[in-house]
């Protein structure tokens, strides 16, 4: 059964859809607003993928092989020959750091979000063959409590994203409940429900981009294919978002954290105008 986050005590959804549309037309944006998720072709054009694809292979090969000198070949959900995860790219790639800044990434993330947009989080998750396991339901803001709470995952497929291989499945409509209680599903990460009947698949091709809510309840199935599943996470925030921390079962957090960090935190749109 599905319960809110003790922190999430008052959420109202609100739309933070500037006056002036971009990129998606405003049925793409009412569609995100009442499902949680958008798919958007056509953002990335080959070359940009390659490029950043290069990158990031480099990432995802010294992070395998930490793995590899770890007991049982894992860190926490990341495990050598399943899943690998690489977080800021940003602080070592001026590829990767253009990327999120992509004109049309950033028209998209505009349309969406709003006037002044930092970016939160990126991350590539490599999802291999050699042992194929679903990534269990949760919420973005399920595994970091950010207030407000919503703020916008762009799941950039660097290869075509298909059922077979471990694209998205998502519960359209419930991210307006705001922030669930998850739990810790040993040794896959955590979990805020088990199934829903309105699960839906969102296939992508390279190229393309799936947006969704920081509180859309999502997954990905197994990688049941011979090749490497290949994503780039970038995750973009309102200015002036803040990282809650403490015990929820305690009572009210103790820590606000500014998600400022200039490094990798930077701000990609100021009042309207996307920054250099």
């Amino acid at each position: 059964m599905m319960q809110l986050h003790p922190w999430n005590t008052d959420f109202r959804w609100a739309s933070t859809r500037p006056p002036d549309l971009r990129r998606l037309s405003d049925d793409q944006v009412a569609r995100f607003e009442t499902d949680g998720y958008l798919v958007v072709d056509g953002v990335f054009d080959r070359a940009s993928l390659d490029e950043v694809t290069a990158a990031l292979d480099d990432d995802e090969a010294e992070a395998d092989a930490l793995l590899q000198q770890m007991p049982d070949q894992r860190i926490s959900i990341a495990e050598s020959g399943a899943i690998t995860f690489a977080p800021h790219a940003v602080k070592r790639s001026e590829v990767a750091r253009r990327f999120t800044r992509h004109p049309t990434l950033l028209d998209v993330v505009h349309d969406l979000l709003g006037n002044d947009v930092r970016l939160y989080w990126d991350q590539l998750v490599y999802k291999k063959p050699e042992k194929p396991r679903e990534f269990p339901w949760h919420q973005d803001n399920g595994y970091t409590f950010v207030e407000p709470q919503q703020y916008l995952t762009c799941w950039v497929p660097l290869v075509d994203a298909t059922v077979a291989n471990g694209c998205p499945w998502i519960v359209p409509g419930l991210h307006r409940l705001g922030t669930l209680r998850h739990h810790w599903r040993e040794p896959l990460g955590f979990e805020c429900l088990d199934a829903h009947p309105d699960a839906v698949a969102a296939e992508a091709p390279a190229g393309s981009v799936v947006v969704f809510s920081s509180l859309t309840p999502h997954k990905t199935g197994p990688n049941t294919t011979d090749a490497v599943r290949k994503t780039y996470i970038i995750q973009y925030a309102p200015d002036g978002s803040v990282v809650l921390d403490g015990d929820p079962d305690r009572g009210p957090a103790t820590e606000r954290t500014p998600a400022s960090d200039p490094d990798r935190q930077f701000t990609v749109i100021r009042d309207g105008v996307a920054t250099a």
